[in-house]
């Protein structure tokens, strides 16, 4: 069987789930892939075993990340500080900066070959950005990017206005990938005010929530958000 074929992906609802959790996880998935691919290699076209692909969706309690590339001063709270928001910090093995992950957001992360889709990460980054912004359209919230930065923006082509919806920060070795997406649905927004968000300080964020005016059901969207990103890598759910 030929590995480069293989659109199957596996999703796995983990619900609210601590972040080491969770990370540990996605390592151990992405660890699994990464000692297939190895092996396959070795391995007559014949013999080879085909890489599996995850989708996971999660929430976390309250937890703020710091990618590789970040500043540890953006994060603004002292571990006294951190205990009284009920808030966990983690340093990480992803790209970009800092930023907050609670319940009321959609946490996907994508463990992929991206062998078995297409081999440009750049690519991978918009179509994450892409289904983010079909759901918000999804709910009549007008959204987009800012060009030089990832993630998904509302009003993005207004310095004074723009502000964040969902955060990017991945990990890719061997073309596979782990960490992936946050997109604020319902979440509560002042635990952004203890960071610089991504290290970007002029710029605000936001939520569904917040630009409807009205509590969503998050269920409700993270299937919409699961639909546009099966159409997009044309996954097939196993």
């Amino acid at each position: 069987m030929n590995h480069l074929l293989n659109k199957q992906t596996q999703f796995v609802d983990l619900g609210l789930i601590d972040y080491q959790e969770a990370w540990d996880y996605q390592e151990k998935l992405f660890k699994e892939t990464v000692d297939l691919k190895i092996q396959n290699r070795k391995l007559p076209a014949t013999d080879q075993n085909p890489t599996p692909n995850y989708l996971i969706f999660c929430q976390h309690p309250h937890v703020y990340t710091l990618g590789k590339s970040g500043r540890e001063e953006n994060l603004l709270l002292d571990q006294e500080g951190l205990g009284q928001k009920h808030a966990t910090f983690y340093k990480i093995n992803r790209g970009g900066d800092i930023t907050y992950h609670g319940p009321g957001q959609i946490v996907g992360y994508p463990i992929l070959d991206l062998d078995n889709f297409f081999t440009d990460i750049h690519q991978y980054l918009r179509l994450l950005e892409e289904a983010v912004i079909m759901t918000c359209t999804d709910y009549g919230v007008t959204a987009g990017r800012i060009e030089g930065l990832t993630g998904v923006w509302i009003d993005g082509d207004d310095e004074t206005k723009a502000r964040k919806i969902c955060a990017l920060g991945v990990k890719a070795s061997r073309w596979i990938t782990m960490h992936g997406f946050a997109f604020n649905v319902n979440t509560d927004l002042n635990y952004f005010g203890n960071i610089v968000p991504c290290g970007i300080d002029d710029k605000a964020v936001t939520s569904l929530a917040q630009e409807l005016g009205r509590p969503l059901d998050i269920k409700e969207v993270e299937l919409k958000i699961k639909a546009h990103l099966a159409d997009l890598f044309e996954f097939e759910w196993v």
